[in-house]
């Protein structure tokens, strides 16, 4: 299990990870080296998974986005993995629920976005989809910070 110093790092790391292993064990107040076997020993644990900017796709002009509820009929884990491997596919969730899959994509322009939900439809297994267009992100799912520390109740802000 993570002790409380493992929930500290973690916390830290995913309010911003930029910044040397000193710069971050002294936010911390620990030694570097600790700092450092620390972060390897939740790498190797697969608790920390690897480290990427938060990018802004909005920005980037990906201004088509949706979320795609899949109906599948057949082999699902194929399903997914086919969709998985699709340009624009920012993530696939296996869910619960009257679908089946739920796919975020993010896109460029119409062409693009048109494209990719054809794609869908043609790929071997998918029965069929219902896509939700995305307006705005008011939360995207890189700013959720988990509570590790002082866990609340789930519906409490």
């Amino acid at each position: 299990m993570l002790d409380d110093l493992d929930k500290r790092i973690i916390e830290e790391l995913c309010r911003s990870s930029q910044g040397s292993y000193r710069q971050i064990a002294k936010r911390l107040g620990i030694h570097p080296t600790t700092l450092m076997q620390r972060v390897k020993n939740l790498e190797e644990k697969g608790i920390i998974k690897g480290y990427r900017a938060n990018v802004d796709y909005l920005k980037l002009g990906y201004e088509f986005m949706a979320i795609v509820h899949v109906y599948v009929e057949g082999d699902l884990l194929e399903v997914q993995r086919r969709i998985r491997e699709i340009r624009n596919v920012v993530a696939v969730f296996d869910v619960t629920g009257e679908c089946d899959s739920i796919a975020w994509v993010a896109c460029k322009n119409r062409e693009e976005f048109s494209g990719v939900v054809k794609h869908m439809l043609q790929t071997p297994g998918v029965k069929k989809t219902n896509t939700y267009v995305v307006l705005n992100v008011i939360k995207d799912p890189y700013q959720f910070l988990p509570d590790l520390l002082s866990p609340q109740k789930s519906f409490e802000s």
